[in-house]
């Protein structure tokens, strides 16, 4: 137990020092001797467990999203299951949408995020999916989400809300309140609550 909690620190740490990396330079332009120094660890340390950088900074991924996503969510005893996942995926959609890493990767590394979008699942979007299939069951229980298939459902919300987290900059403007940010987020729930609603 100690020596796995030793472990989670020592990689807290690397993921930590790898955050500041891509934060200051973007992913292309950090490498693994960066990370190691600003761990303070050596660079067979990092081997011994990530082969590469991007390695790293798919572990890193999967760390802020899900802690972003999941600082987000409203507490469970607040009230159906429909309205606390309708709820969830707008603040954890936010959330990500506004994660400084993300901003970062979009910016400087945008083809970082392709294999997740075109070609395969990532360990954040199959944790998601495990959340949104834990609600939607709870929703079937209770009568607040409509009957279906669990899994499928899971996956058609990760699409809509992977949509509006990684593409909605491209539809705000800044100069029109109806364009911006929180109208869009108004729009998400509306869709979500139509999609959803038994």
């Amino acid at each position: 137990m100690t020596s796995e909690r030793h472990n989670r620190t020592d990689d807290d740490a690397v993921l930590d020092a790898a955050r500041d990396c891509v934060l200051a330079v973007g992913v292309r332009r950090t490498t693994l001797t960066d990370i190691a120094r600003r761990a303070g660890v050596s660079r067979m340390t990092l081997y011994r467990r990530w082969p590469d950088v991007r390695t790293i900074v798919g572990d890193l991924m999967t760390r802020e999203w899900l802690a972003a996503a999941l600082g987000a969510q409203p507490p469970a005893d607040t009230g159906p299951a429909r309205e606390r996942l309708v709820r969830g995926l707008v603040a954890g959609v936010g959330a990500v949408r506004s994660h400084p890493l993300l901003q970062k990767i979009v910016e400087v590394d945008p083809e970082l995020l392709l294999p997740y979008m075109l070609d395969r699942c990532g360990a954040s979007q199959l944790a998601f999916l495990e959340m949104f299939e834990e609600l939607l069951r709870e929703g079937h229980r209770d009568g607040s989400i409509r009957t279906g298939h669990t899994a499928r459902q899971a996956r058609a919300l990760l699409l809509v809300v992977q949509s509006f987290g990684l593409s909605g900059r491209t539809m705000t403007d800044d100069t029109d309140p109806e364009l911006g940010d929180d109208a869009f987020d108004a729009e998400l729930a509306h869709i979500l609550e139509r999609t959803l609603a038994p």
